[in-house]
């Protein structure tokens, strides 16, 4: 059966690092949300209404293609208020629909590590939030998005385990 790991949670908590060593152990391929946000952006500015409906359509044509094809992947995601909060339970029902399964993993962070990680350099590779200001102006507002994600198979705080550790906890879920 196909799966996919759809991991989330806040900006600077090691999604795509620690999907990539997932990734490269595992041989899933790895299906980062800025390959869409990033495409997406470069035509419509984040957050406009047809930034929001075709980010959502290209992911979940992506994702659910793919489970169709039974090509497992991992996703990762970054809750927050332009997404439709029910888009985690309506990717899952097409999942599942398709013959799939989507296993939720959840990383966590605390404030004060996520606030000294937003400015690494890494980040420049992709158009992802680099502004410690913009990160605790909408702070409360991510953390309110993230309260309201589907239960997790698995939850990590990428502050008190490496990206080794948390990559090896994944690959042994599956």
């Amino acid at each position: 059966m196909p799966r996919l790991l759809f991991l989330y949670g806040p900006a600077a908590v090691g999604k795509l690092t620690i999907a990539r060593m997932v990734a490269d152990r595992t041989g899933l391929a790895l299906f980062h949300n800025h390959l869409i946000v990033d495409a997406v952006a470069a035509i419509f500015p984040f957050g406009s209404p047809e930034f929001v409906r075709l980010r959502e359509q290209f992911w979940m044509e992506a994702m659910v293609s793919a489970i169709a094809a039974s090509r497992s992947l991992i996703f990762t995601f970054t809750p927050e208020p332009s997404v439709a909060s029910d888009f985690p339970q309506r990717l899952k029902a097409r999942v599942e629909a398709a013959g799939g399964k989507l296993c939720f993993i959840a990383l966590t962070v605390a404030a004060d590590i996520q606030d000294a990680r937003i400015a690494d350099p890494g980040r420049a590779a992709f158009v992802k939030l680099r502004s410690l200001d913009l990160l605790r102006a909408i702070r409360a507002d991510c953390d309110r998005c993230m309260a309201t994600m589907p239960a997790p198979l698995l939850t990590l705080d990428t502050g008190l385990i490496s990206p080794e550790q948390a990559s090896e906890r994944i690959i042994a879920l599956l």
